[in-house]
């Protein structure tokens, strides 16, 4: 189903689609029993209407539709897929294994083209347009970045500490860590 900008009945009913959820709410109920009764769209060939499933069991088959992290959900086969020779003939970023970017790169070098992924900073300014690498305090100059604190624990410690200190963060901060 394709539809153009200007076809709103189309488009509406495109999004209704792609955000369905994985399930139908109006068949699902619970039985007096305490089991998750499923309606089914249309019944098995022996007649079947209804599955039933223990709650615990039912999670575990919802569990499944979830796909694993930092798994594309997209499959590309044929000139699109990434390992094809031709990719980079039909592709905008002209990346593939034949992209004339691959080859500027491996003449000038004695070795092998590696690509790298983008930086969290450069995907910060990618998705969210912020970009860390400035401090705008400082009349927009170029900050290093030295750390990136992930635990909770440790990003909360220094919240509080800064907090207490009773002014915002600077890079010129000569305050002693409380760490």
């Amino acid at each position: 189903m394709f539809a153009d900008s200007h076809q709103s009945d189309k488009l509406e009913r495109l999004c209704r689609y792609i955000a369905r959820p994985a399930i139908s709410e109006q068949r699902l109920s619970m039985t007096n029993a305490g089991k998750v009764r499923y309606e089914l769209k249309t019944p098995y060939k022996d007649g079947t209407t209804h599955v039933f499933f223990t709650p615990l069991d039912f999670i575990g088959k919802l569990v499944g539709l979830v796909p694993p992290p930092r798994l594309n959900l997209t499959r590309f086969y044929g000139v699109f897929a990434p390992n094809s020779n031709e990719r980079a003939q039909v592709t905008a970023s002209q990346r593939g294994k034949n992209s004339p970017k691959l080859a500027e790169n491996v003449e000038g070098s004695d070795k092998p083209y590696h690509a790298r992924s983008m930086s969290w900073a450069q995907r910060l300014k990618r998705v969210f347009n912020i970009d860390i690498t400035v401090c705008e305090a400082c009349d927009k100059t170029h900050v290093k970045i030295i750390a990136c604190i992930t635990q909770p624990n440790i990003i909360h410690k220094t919240l509080a500490y800064l907090d207490k200190q009773g002014s915002s963060f600077t890079a010129n901060s000569t305050r002693a860590s409380p760490f």
